[in-house]
């Protein structure tokens, strides 16, 4: 007869979870791309996002809990196409030697001239279509961690792809109803290039792709005369970003104000941008607003 277990064996056998039925721990650069990890990710990960919201990533400075989150991970996840400059420095300082995914990988970039140069252009999230290619990026890292779990973030992935698709479909649809003349907007920088690419509208900036750069005062000049050659009405500034210098070019054209818009970073939970999805859907209807307005 074999002989019986003692009690606490038996009950942790009976009642222990399976070996693979543990959350894994992935990181994610910034916020919209940790809410993106999350809708994969569902109950089995656990999301830390290094820049918070309302943050800047491009010059964001981490700390060293970030350094800690980066060591313990099981997944790390960032952007790419230069947006996270201070990563690399990061990664070596925490001592992380697990792979790094570039969400952004396989989407067709964007180049622009940024102060004489000709670089990429890092916000690719901003046209929605890209967040689906986004997901799958972040299904098949997520599935590489944790391959028991696979199945449920494919499942996860595409339903949420589902819900992408809706969003691209809504905007186009609502900026097709507005004049060509009109789709023409000031922001404080030059972030919403795929955006206006996909929807159709003209975005003008005293700053390039980066927050760091400071604009020379020629260039607001001229940016002011188009403003006024090119009848752009109306103005937003980012929840991430020191409004004043868009403002002052407003006031020297007359264009209105038009809101707030989330472009690089979500708001905070009880903020009307918590997730991509929110984020994505609010700066379409600010825009559209803010452009009808002037368009009558």
């Amino acid at each position: 007869m074999r002989p019986l277990l003692p009690l606490t064996a038996l009950t942790l056998a009976l009642f222990a979870p399976p070996l693979w039925a543990k959350d894994i721990h992935a990181v994610a650069s910034f916020t919209v791309l940790a809410d993106i990890v999350r809708n994969v990710g569902g109950t089995h990960v656990i999301v830390t996002s290094l820049v918070g919201p309302n943050g800047d990533p491009h010059v964001y400075e981490p700390t060293p809990q970030d350094a800690k989150a980066l060591k313990d991970a099981d997944a790390v996840l960032i952007s790419g196409l230069g947006l996270e400059g201070w990563m690399t420095r990061l990664i070596k300082t925490s001592g992380y030697s697990g792979k790094v995914t570039v969400a952004s990988t396989g989407i067709h970039t964007r180049k622009m001239t940024d102060d004489g140069k000709v670089v990429t252009d890092p916000h690719a999230w901003n046209d929605i279509s890209n967040g689906v290619i986004y997901t799958r990026n972040v299904v098949t890292a997520l599935s590489a961690a944790d391959p028991a779990d696979a199945a449920d973030f494919k499942r996860n992935g595409e339903a949420y792809i589902h819900k992408l698709q809706a969003l691209d479909n809504y905007a186009k649809a609502r900026f097709a109803t507005l004049p060509g003349a009109a789709r023409k907007v000031l922001t404080s920088h030059d972030a919403f290039g795929y955006f206006g690419a996909a929807y159709g509208v003209t975005f003008l900036s005293p700053v390039g792709i980066s927050t760091d750069a400071e604009p020379a005062a020629a260039d607001v000049a001229r940016l002011i005369e188009q403003i006024k050659k090119e009848h752009v009405a109306a103005y937003f500034f980012e929840n991430s970003n020191d409004p004043r210098m868009v403002r002052q070019i407003a006031d020297a054209t007359g264009a209105a104000p038009g809101g707030e818009l989330y472009v690089e970073a979500l708001s905070p939970p009880n903020g009307p941008a918590a997730s991509y999805e929110a984020m994505f859907r609010y700066n379409v209807d600010t825009l559209y607003a803010g452009m009808a307005r002037t368009a009558h």
